[in-house]
């Protein structure tokens, strides 16, 4: 049975037992607390906690999920996988412990002719909590199950909560048992590897508070609402389903570890290492698709250093296999045919997703050629030095700051007749994985408590007028001060304060929030900020300028009508240059991520070379030929079916419901799905100027323009510029860029000519300096203050010149000079001078003690410095005593 089919009869069966089917959230969570979707029920974490009310009572879903904190176990079990999908069966005050028992054994052990996913009923086992003797009763009175194949467990493994105050409840687990080759027998709480997991019905009725731990907490009561929390493993099914070994070998994921095989020319069951890396790759590419199927792209933190990990992985793995082309072309493609039966939109979106693909891999490859050349040179030096052993600060650094693999290095030091100290490296990696652990701590990253607002909510969504109005009439529904509802706020205090109705935006979709103030009866709100801190319901941040607000009071909001002007130009112009960019570099250039402010606009895109600059003129101009032709701005409120239709585009990363705003710039040349606020008509912008474009990442670009006033301002500041030039060098607006280029090439010259003044005024110190060496224990010693000098480099020149004119017998030079206020010393041996015993680097140390600063270098020559310039004669004299006493 294929996976797609799976899923399938699961959400047919609950939509016959009147469940609504939503379709699946994105990969990048909502709660600001999570980087992705985590668990199946993270979704409807705000209708399970009673913060948002459930549209429907009962609902069946299939859900996307990534998890990376077992990263590194990839491959190496059946069990762990990065991406993963949860069907799930919610019901929200509707039927509990017995619904739920009842849907899941039908499903599971109907036969697969009648629609059920056909389980032999002797083959499954069930947990239940240590004290629910209600769902134990169900399961052996109502399902008939037999008592030893129920197995009591304490909360550790069958008591759910989010890991702070809230809901929470036992739950009751069922699993599969895949026979005596794989374990001991005994169920479930014996072997959890012969007895596999595939089914989780979570019974959510308590109320827990002083948190402790995850099986640490207090129940203090019953919830007022009961609901039922499910989740089927999609992928563990169908490899149980398809009699395969593991979720590496079920049809959406065999394709690319076969495709990997091909790559490598490797058979996949005959070395375990091999196995393990074929099933990293299986794994990971699938995940780095739906990653970027959700908006994700590759960087250096967040969720975009998640998926570069990922993806890194990957072409790891394969170079570990022994293929050193490029490969994703060959194994997203094949990871695109098997996920797109579920998931039409990797087909649709193919061209894009491929780019950001193609790109990461290339500049993956760019990077383990230079770590290459840099642990080439590593382990020249080694064997250079005698040592048999590359040392695991160097291979620590080739990880940490190249991106070059430990496995590489392993592998690459071998060829060389090397070791690796991996006792230290694993050492350094483990310090660096406690510093992260510790961060995590620090924030805190649990689900995002928002309890607080759900009183407020439960009184309907806040009313948003401020499409049309810049003022409204409404009253204080509740006030939060200090993290807690209050009363009143007085004059000082910082509080939130919730409307029944609000003309002030709240920041999304790029645009931040409205200014204004909220004035009523004897009080006079600043608002700082405006947000929407659950799905529904707006919140206000504001000082007390003066007076007592109180709930129930009525209010007035008043928008700062000019910031808001200019955020409309801001957030129109946007739209225009999304649709300029489509227009010039085709429908590949997506957004990825916008700010919108008064005045100001930063769109990112998907692109992976630099724009040139004909490129950025023609974006430019585009969009203001745009705003000249003063095209109709429409919004509809219409269905996200047909939004679709008529071509709207809709945003990777955005999350939308089933009734969407859809925005209109002279009709469909730009449509998109927006909540955010517009002007009327395009000429109402005034002006877009592009004073701005840059990298972001491999696979990223970034463009800024000033709107309006702000564009006008910018450019007449401009025009001052160009004319002070104009008057200065004497040439007309025109010639300006002819005259500039003359003065440089001019400047260029001189300054050819004063580097070969300056090189010969050196040479010609040369004879005196080395004349005025001293003999100093077993050594000749140069030991001079130079005075002011143009740099660093002069006094080295120097320091070597000499050197080389003291001939063979041993000899040291030290030069001291003053660059730019700082004191600098250099110090140079020659081959007889280091076989003495005189070692540049250790001399300019001491030397750079003195000077208040540090200094290093290799034992033939050496440079440091400091901040003490008056002590640089002191500094020359220490390292001259210092051979003295060699």
């Amino acid at each position: 049975m294929r996976t797609a089919d799976i899923a399938q009869r699961y959400l047919d069966f609950f939509e016959k037992n009147d469940h609504v089917i939503v379709p699946s959230a994105s990969l990048v969570s909502d709660d600001p607390s999570l980087l992705f979707t985590v668990a199946g029920m993270v979704p409807f974490i705000p209708y399970l906690t009673g913060v948002v009310p459930s549209p429907h009572p009962r609902i069946a879903d299939l859900q996307k999920c990534i998890r990376t904190n077992d990263i590194e176990e990839v491959g190496k079990t059946a069990r762990h996988g990065t991406f993963f999908q949860m069907l799930g069966n919610w019901s929200f005050g509707d039927y509990f412990k017995e619904g739920a028992i009842r849907y899941a054994w039908e499903l599971l052990t109907s036969s697969e002719s009648d629609g059920g996913l056909g389980f032999d009923e002797k083959d499954l086992w069930v947990t239940v909590y240590e004290t629910d003797d209600e769902a134990e009763s169900i399961w052996r009175d109502i399902i008939g199950l037999k008592p030893e194949r129920i197995q009591r467990l304490g909360r550790a493994d069958n008591y759910w909560n989010t890991g702070q105050p809230g809901p929470g409840g036992p739950d009751s687990e069922i699993f599969f048992d895949r026979g005596p080759s794989y374990g001991k027998d005994g169920g479930p709480a014996v072997d959890d590897t012969r007895f596999l997991e595939i089914w989780n019905l979570v019974f959510m009725q308590d109320f827990i508070e002083n948190v402790r731990s995850g099986t640490e907490f207090d129940i203090t009561g019953d919830l007022p609402q009961k609901n039922i929390d499910t989740g089927m493993g999609l992928e563990r099914v169908a490899f149980l389903k398809q009699g395969v070994e593991n979720m590496y070998e079920s049809d959406q994921v065999r394709p690319v570890l076969d495709r990997a095989v091909e790559l490598s020319g490797r058979r996949y069951g005959a070395v375990h290492q091999d196995d393990v890396r074929f099933r990293v790759v299986a794994d990971h590419v699938r995940s780095s698709l739906m990653l970027l199927s959700d908006g994700v792209r590759p960087s250096n933190e967040g969720r975009g250093y998640v998926l570069r990990r990922l993806m890194r992985r990957s072409v790891r793995a394969m170079r570990l296999l022994g293929v050193d082309e490029p490969v994703f072309p060959e194994l997203f493609a094949a990871s695109r045919d098997a996920m797109k039966v579920t998931y039409p939109e990797l087909e649709r979106d193919w061209s894009i997703l491929s780019a950001a693909a193609f790109a990461e891999e290339e500049t993956f490859r760019r990077t383990l050629a230079q770590g290459s050349t840099i642990l080439d040179l590593a382990l020249g030096e080694t064997k250079k030095a005698g040592g048999t052993t590359l040392s695991g600060s160097e291979a620590f650094l080739l990880h940490d700051t190249y991106g070059f693999p430990i496995d590489l290095t392993l592998e690459v030091a071998e060829e060389a007749g090397l070791d690796v100290d991996r006792s230290a490296f694993d050492d350094l990696m483990r310090g660096q994985r406690e510093r992260a652990k510790a961060d995590a701590r620090n924030r805190k990253r649990q689900f995002a408590d928002v309890s607080v607002y759900r009183q407020f909510r439960a009184l309907g969504e806040t009313g948003f007028a401020g499409y049309t109005e810049l003022q409204t009439e409404s009253r204080v529904l509740g006030i939060i001060v200090d993290g807690h509802p209050a009363q009143t706020a007085a004059e000082g205090d910082v509080a939130e304060v919730i409307l029944a109705e609000t003309t002030l935006y709240a920041e999304s979709g790029g645009q931040v929030a409205d200014k204004g103030t909220i004035v009523g009866a004897g009080f006079e709100l600043d608002v700082l900020d405006v947000q929407r801190p659950v799905a529904g319901l707006i919140s206000h941040t504001v000082h007390v300028d003066s007076g007592s607000v109180a709930v129930d009071d009525h209010a007035t909001t008043v928008v700062d009508a000019a910031n808001r002007r200019a955020a409309r130009q801001a957030h129109s112009a946007t739209h225009l240059v999304h649709a300029a960019l489509r227009d010039t570099l085709g429908r590949t250039a997506t957004q990825a991520g916008s700010l919108n402010r008064a005045g100001y606009m930063r769109f990112d895109f998907s692109w992976a070379q630099p724009l040139s600059a004909e490129t950025r003129s023609e974006i430019e101009d585009i969009t203001n030929r745009a705003v000249n032709d003063a095209l109709e701005v429409t919004t509809r409120i219409v269905s996200l079916d047909e939004a679709k239709e008529a071509g709207a585009m809709a945003l990777f990363g955005e999350k939308y419901g089933d009734v969407v705003r859809m925005v209109d710039i002279g009709g469909p040349w730009s449509r998109e799905l927006c909540a955010g606020t517009h002007v009327s008509s395009s000429a109402e912008i005034g002006l877009v100027s592009v004073v701005g474009e840059s990298s972001i990442g491999a696979s990223n670009r970034r463009i800024e323009a000033l709107v309006g006033q702000d564009a006008f301002r910018e450019l007449a500041a401009e025009r001052t510029v160009v004319s002070q030039l104009s008057a200065a060098l004497k040439a007309p607006r025109d010639q300006l860029s002819t005259r500039i280029e003359e003065l440089q090439a001019n400047l260029k010259a001189a300054e050819k000519r004063i580097a070969q003044f300056e090189a010969k005024e050196r040479a010609g110190r040369v004879p005196a300096l080395a004349e005025a060496a001293q003999p100093v224990g077993s050594y000749r010693v140069a030991a001079t203050s130079l005075g002011e000098v143009g740099s660093a480099d002069d006094v080295r020149t120097l320091a070597l010149s000499v050197r080389e004119r003291l001939g063979a017998d041993a000899a040291v030079v030290a030069f001291g000079g003053v660059a730019n206020g700082r004191p600098i010393v250099v110090v140079a041996t020659n081959d007889a001078a280091r076989a003495a015993g005189a070692k540049a680097g250790a001399l300019v140390r001491i030397a750079a003690g003195v000077l208040g600063g540090g200094g290093g270098g290799k034992d033939d020559v050496a440079q440091g410095g400091g901040t003490d310039a008056s002590a640089l004669d002191a500094a020359l004299a220490a390292v001259v005593s210092e051979l003295a006493g060699a």
